[in-house]
């Protein structure tokens, strides 16, 4: 009896009235990781043999869901992240050889399972456009090949999403959110019209934690 009874109240802690519904609006602010976990190819024509790599960010993000029914929500994820350019292979003795900026917004259909629940998980799928601005190249870069400007074009690919949402109160909750976006980019060395490009996969995993607000 005493079984049932514990049971029975972590049921009731975890339903509760409909926290999540149709015309409903969330915001939520998260602090989240970008890790790229893709790789690049060589830098052509005039380093075979070098490569880049690009390093984690860590950056606020703020996204906005609005559901269109109980279960199916729509989200617009807005952040930017600076993020720092490496060489590896031969350009490895470089170190860093230039920075960047992304903005990467991504809209995603979520399917909410439960969102009658105070525990609410949710898995999500859309499309990403990351624009890539204040591309600079770094001093070593310019010392080893004279001036130089270094340009990456922007990205359209596909990004997946699972989170979860806790309800603390009647507005407020807590989340947890895990996403993978394809992101894939041509790196542009300029150097007094010498040309020579890398191709870069980003391809980040972008994980957070945050807080919401439900309208």
């Amino acid at each position: 009896m005493r079984s049932i009874l514990i049971l029975g109240t972590v049921l009731c802690s975890l339903i509760s009235p409909a926290l999540a519904e149709q015309g409903d609006w969330l915001v939520r602010l998260r602090g989240i990781v970008v890790a790229p976990t893709g790789d690049a190819g060589p830098v052509l024509p005039a380093f075979p043999t070098g490569s880049v790599s690009v390093e984690d960010a860590i950056v606020p993000e703020l996204d906005f869901t609005y559901f269109l029914t109980d279960n199916i929500g729509a989200e617009l994820i807005l952040a930017t992240s600076p993020h720092d350019i490496s060489g590896e292979g031969a350009l490895s003795g470089l170190g860093e050889i230039a920075d960047a900026m992304a903005l990467p917004p991504t809209l995603t259909l979520q399917y909410h399972f439960l969102p009658n629940a105070r525990l609410r998980p949710y898995v999500g799928v859309g499309v990403n456009w990351t624009i890539f601005y204040d591309d600079d190249a770094k001093t070593s870069l310019i010392n080893a090949l004279g001036p130089t400007t270094v340009n990456l074009e922007n990205s359209v690919g596909v990004a997946f999403q699972a989170g979860v949402d806790y309800q603390l109160s009647d507005r407020y909750f807590l989340n947890a959110d895990i996403k993978y976006i394809d992101i894939d980019t041509t790196a542009v060395l300029n150097t007094g019209g010498a040309i020579n490009t890398v191709d870069v996969d980003l391809d980040p995993i972008v994980a957070g934690i945050g807080v919401g607000m439900r309208f």
